[in-house]
């Protein structure tokens, strides 16, 4: 049994399923997809926040595409979802090679993406859609190998309750909420967010931890995060994370690295929400995305990337190809990066390296030529080495005790891999 306090709390070991994913979607999508529009390189779905701020250009576009009597809440009636699908989805989703999803499930905005008496007539099952896309998704996960989790605001921008007295809010509203939604759809994940206004003393976060290793029908599998008060995120919880790259007050990823199971989450464009006035170059290409899932998974970590679908539920075309690009590296390289663990950090700028079944891997960003010595891999006379997605067998040599790769005129066409190369590093038996 697990105490109420930090120090036990954080005794709890990360289920394993979680390390040996590394690749996971996040999906962003509400009533913010609809107007779907933030000055680029900002937050979309904080749509429903600027759009009060006079010092923000969302509120002057706002005035100026809806007027002002027009609400927030009137985004419900445009909130159609007619072309959602969730088989479709994860479908997509395991094409890509991703083994969980983080459906936002509620956002600052309060508005659920599915029912909840603690939302009554301010989600999508009451609402709009009448769709509960929560137990959608969950039904279409159940049925593959790709795990279903949530994302879930601990606080909402203007919940009368929160603005009255935050700690009433988290008793009474926050806390019953997330044991209603943990209980109804038993997620695998439980990304909290939004709690950098109080300590996690306000949020009474540890009461919740408590119930939730100790007593829920999920805990022995569910992974929380460490988004559980202003003083948590790197440092308290589940594990530990950051977003495109940073994890508060300017601190690094770099200092996750060893501490504990790390996730990064970014959006493939700028924005989690889909932004329509992102173009092409605002999104990230499959090689970059790539050499990030690499680079984090060398480092001990996964990689949650976002999607933020249409307000009409389709997932934009340049979404969808850059997930299934990134599959089909997958396709050829999983062996390296599924079921994984970190090797030893590379000294060496344009290589880094996994480890699994006795087996080490060697990641090069570019395709060598001739030869690439390894300083970080000791040379063993029984070595035998691979190039993943090519039938030759790379030939190796010992330099001052380091294994040496002699790289042979390789036909482009017979090799399958692109982007990130990856060696395979063997003993022979």
């Amino acid at each position: 049994m697990y105490e109420n306090n930090w120090d036990s709390l954080n005794t709890r070991p990360i289920p394993s399923w979680f390390e040996d994913a590394k690749f996971g979607i996040f999906i962003h999508w509400g009533l913010y997809s609809v107007p779907a529009w933030a000055p680029r390189g900002n937050y979309a779905e904080w749509y429903g926040y600027h759009m009060h701020n006079k010092d923000n250009p969302t509120h002057q576009w706002h005035i100026d595409q809806y007027g002002e009597q027009f609400k927030y809440a009137d985004f419900v009636k445009d909130f159609k979802a007619e072309l959602f699908d969730a088989k479709e989805w994860v479908d997509l989703f395991e094409r890509a090679g991703a083994k969980y999803i983080n459906i936002v499930s509620k956002h600052h905005d309060g508005f659920c993406m599915y029912q909840s008496d603690y939302a009554w007539n301010w989600n999508s099952v009451d609402v709009g859609p009448h769709k509960d896309f929560c137990a959608e998704l969950k039904a279409e996960c159940d049925k593959t190998d790709v795990k279903f989790g949530a994302y879930h605001s601990v606080y909402e921008w203007f919940h009368p309750l929160y603005l009255k007295d935050p700690e009433e809010y988290a008793v009474e509203h926050l806390i019953p909420m997330l044991k209603e939604f943990i209980e109804k759809y038993q997620p695998h994940t439980l990304f909290t967010d939004g709690e950098w206004e109080h300590e996690s003393a306000v949020w009474h976060s540890t009461d919740f931890l408590t119930w939730l290793y100790n007593e829920s029908s999920v805990k022995d599998f569910i992974v929380p995060n460490d988004r559980w008060g202003k003083e948590t995120r790197g440092r308290l919880g589940g594990n530990f994370t950051s977003e495109y790259g940073m994890i508060e007050g300017g601190r690094s990823i770099e200092e996750l690295e060893g501490k504990r199971v790390f996730e990064e989450c970014r959006g493939i464009g700028a924005s989690f929400g889909f932004n329509r006035i992102e173009d092409l170059g605002c999104y990230t290409p499959a090689e970059d995305l790539i050499e990030m899932l690499v680079d984090l998974v060398s480092a001990g970590g996964n990689f949650l990337l976002n999607v933020g679908p249409a307000a009409d539920g389709t997932i934009p075309v340049i979404m969808q190809e850059r997930l299934l690009q990134i599959g089909e590296w997958l396709a050829i390289n999983g062996e390296a990066i599924y079921a994984s663990r970190k090797y030893k950090k590379s000294t060496q700028k344009e290589v880094c390296y996994t480890q699994r079944d006795g087996n080490i891997y060697a990641f090069l960003k570019t395709f060598p030529t001739n030869e690439v010595l390894l300083n970080d891999v000791e040379y063993k006379e029984n070595i035998e080495v691979s190039l993943l997605g090519a039938s030759e067998k790379i030939q190796t040599a010992n330099e001052n005790g380091k294994l040496k790769l002699l790289i042979p005129a390789l036909n482009p066409d017979k090799i399958k891999a692109e982007y990130v190369y990856t060696f395979k590093i063997a003993e022979k038996q």
